[in-house]
């Protein structure tokens, strides 16, 4: 990470903190819903299969410019899918990058060519080893290896929701991300319950057993993006939501923190790990600012 956006960052946290203000720093872009797979956790694709054009998307990326988001993330549906005429996803990273956004993330399921080194990180979704990730998201896996094999530079994080299929493949996963030169990291969430899919959450006493592999994970070394001093919030879901510096934008609708603001109920079974660990910092948590600090610094 570069000096000035560290210091940037540094300023908005206490302001955020001591002024307690509710501005965004992090904003998503919803390129589009469709998506090549079917996954059994995924409750939002395909919903009207729609991808936004690219000048919509620019408008979108200033808007949330001008509310002061410096952190962009594109996401889906499936972002490799997004296309405007001869414009793909990687006009959008520059753009972004040109407009002044200090970090630039993208989100992909790998089943196309990872070609976007002009992106900080691209987040991969990996959903347990070969057997419990085909269960999850159909016969994807080899082709996401080779991919990844193939991949234009070394910015991929995993990134697994753990729910009941794939709760017991966390040490399969971070073994995967640690032998895979591409693979910078690996970035767990818990699966958040929505209506369709809450025969997939984890009781309470999983989500402790989940951590505690993760924390032995990292004990062993293993690159593991998540601040082990929020578990402890996480496992209980006592951390506050919505993550107010946090919003979404799906075709010129802003939604704060993210799209299942509006499920009644769902912020309670929150099972995202950013959310716990954004909402913690500027609440001026210390463990969690020094924790922060030393795995951004690492992976980004």
């Amino acid at each position: 990470m570069r000096l000035s956006s560290f210091l940037y960052f540094a300023g908005f946290g206490l302001k955020t903190i001591f002024l307690k203000e509710k501005k965004p720093i992090l904003g998503t872009i919803i390129l589009t819903d469709k998506c090549n797979l079917s996954c059994k956790h995924c409750s939002v694709n395909n919903k009207i299969a729609k991808i936004y054009p690219y000048e919509q998307i620019r408008q979108e990326m200033k808007t949330l410019y001008d509310m002061g988001v410096r952190i962009l993330f594109f996401c889906g549906g499936e972002t490799f899918m997004w296309q405007d005429g001869d414009k793909t996803l990687n006009d959008l990273v520059k753009e972004a990058k040109t407009m002044g956004f200090m970090i630039v993330n993208a989100v992909t399921n790998g089943t196309f060519p990872i070609d976007l080194p002009e992106a900080d990180l691209i987040l991969l979704s990996l959903d347990g080893d070969k057997i419990r990730h085909n269960e999850i998201r159909g016969d994807t896996y080899d082709t996401i290896m080779d991919n990844i094999s193939k991949a234009a530079s070394d910015n991929i994080c995993f990134y697994m929701a753990i729910n009941q299929i794939n709760k017991n493949t966390i040490e399969s996963v971070c073994q995967k991300a640690h032998e895979l030169k591409n693979v910078r990291a690996v970035s767990f969430n818990f699966h958040t319950p929505y209506p369709d899919t809450k025969e997939l959450a984890l009781s309470k006493a999983e989500k402790e057993e989940c951590c505690h592999t993760i924390i032995k994970m990292m004990r062993k070394g293993q690159p593991v993006f998540n601040l082990k001093s929020a578990f402890p919030y996480i496992i209980e879901n006592s951390f506050p939501t919505p993550c107010y510096q946090c919003v979404v934008i799906e075709n010129g609708k802003i939604s704060t923190c993210g799209r299942c603001i509006e499920v009644e109920g769902l912020c309670e079974k929150c099972g995202y790990f950013f959310v716990a660990e954004y909402t913690l910092l500027f609440s001026g948590n210390i463990k969690i600012i020094f924790d922060m600090l030393k795995t951004y610094l690492k992976y980004i």
